[in-house]
């Protein structure tokens, strides 16, 4: 197992529970015809916002160890 396949690992679960983790911003309402996400206004902040850079950030490093494994394969 190469390094990039480590790296590749790890980055996707590590996203994978950012995303689990973070908070939903419309509930199942808004889907079936309740208050729209046009009605909301919602800035980031705290731990949201930290959570958000995070998955970000290893979106990134996801799609670059995917990009690098099929350069250096």
């Amino acid at each position: 197992m190469s390094i990039w396949n480590i790296i590749t690992i790890v980055s996707v679960v590590i996203m994978t529970i950012l995303i689990l983790v973070q908070v939903r911003g419309a509930g199942l309402g808004a889907g079936l015809g309740g208050t729209g996400s046009s009605e909301m206004n919602m800035t980031r902040r705290g731990s949201d916002k930290t959570i958000f850079n995070l998955t970000i950030i290893s979106a990134t490093v996801f799609a670059l160890s995917i990009l690098l494994q099929l350069i250096f394969a």
